[in-house]
């Protein structure tokens, strides 16, 4: 197992170079200068444009601001933002409690819905429970998050008039009071992740259920007389999350990126709305930063799920 670690981590370090590589390039290289806004400024001439575009590093050939930034980076330091002038940091630092608490309430609601549904639904296969919910779930991952979205905006907030649907972003929890607010005004962006991850894991798991459930070791267990409810849970649901493992491992750095569309769409103040009016203003290193973020934990949790498949599934062995 250290063996195997060891050789991962060597692979992965090479692997996060060479995408900082290619994001750092691509941003550099795309149409929009961070300077464009300055530029119908009257009261700004070009010389202090000039000025402010040497203060920001951006007169430098790409290859030595690649190797500042990524120097940088590894110590912590991922700049300033070209708008606002404040650590980069300190601009995701701000939003990732509520992103953790909106996207990974979803993800965990999403998560805890989709395992039992779809061991249900398998062993319900063709009954009406099993059309009830292939039915909910195929709706529920055709439908756009942004779609459900408004929907629910026009039903529940305009219409019924229960829930908030701007996300109040100054609102301080001090008291039972403020926390039932935040609460309410968390709900619909909550259950519209909710219901995607839900139909989107559930799936997967009615699937590995169905092609688990009549091998050989599954009638040998029935054969021993061991109860169903053991059956399942001891072997076969343990052999299907095998590959749900990795499928749940690779959604969650979503949990720390943030949902872009659904913050949009309800204006919840989190990273995935930092990263797309950034990408608007064309401020590179907050970019940079959440998208090599998102990167490193890809990387980090792809090694989680392997490390999780020795524990789910003793054959597996760890060779390099």
């Amino acid at each position: 197992m250290n063996k195997y670690l060891i050789n991962r981590l060597l692979i992965a370090i090479p692997t996060l170079i060479a995408i900082s590589i290619v994001i750092f390039a691509i941003l550099a290289l795309a149409p929009g200068d961070p300077m464009g806004e300055f530029a119908m400024n009257p009261s700004i001439t070009a010389e202090v444009r000039e000025n402010i575009r040497k203060s920001l590093g951006l007169d430098q050939p790409i290859h030595i601001r690649y190797v500042k930034w990524f120097t940088a980076f590894i110590t912590g330091d991922m700049g300033y933002s070209f708008t606002s002038r404040s650590p980069v940091i300190g601009l995701i630092l701000q939003r990732i409690p509520t992103t953790l608490w909106v996207v990974g309430s979803a993800y965990l609601v999403g998560v805890l819905l989709a395992v039992p549904l779809g061991v249900i639904s398998a062993l319900k296969r063709n009954t009406i429970v099993d059309t009830i919910l292939t039915t909910l779930v195929f709706f529920g991952f055709s439908l756009p998050t942004f779609f459900t979205g408004l929907l629910f905006i026009l039903i529940f907030s305009i219409q019924l008039k229960w829930f908030p649907f701007i996300y109040n972003s100054t609102l301080q929890v001090t008291d039972l009071q403020s926390f039932i607010a935040q609460v309410k005004q968390s709900i619909m962006p909550i259950s519209v992740l909710g219901i995607w991850q839900t139909a989107m894991l559930m799936r997967f798991v009615r699937s590995e259920i169905l092609e688990n459930i009549h091998q050989d070791y599954v009638r040998t267990a029935y054969a021993k007389g061991l109860p169903r409810f053991l059956v399942i849970n001891r072997h076969v649901l343990r052999n299907a999350l095998i590959p749900v493992v990795t499928l749940v491992a690779l959604e969650i750095p979503s949990v720390f990126t943030g949902a872009l569309v659904t913050e949009k769409v309800f204006r919840v103040p989190g990273i995935g709305a930092l990263l797309i009016d950034s990408i608007y203003k064309n401020d590179t290193p907050v970019v940079m930063a959440i998208t090599f973020i998102y990167a490193i934990l890809i990387v980090i949790f792809n090694l989680v799920a392997d490390i999780l498949y020795g524990l789910l599934d003793p054959r597996v062995k760890y060779t390099k």
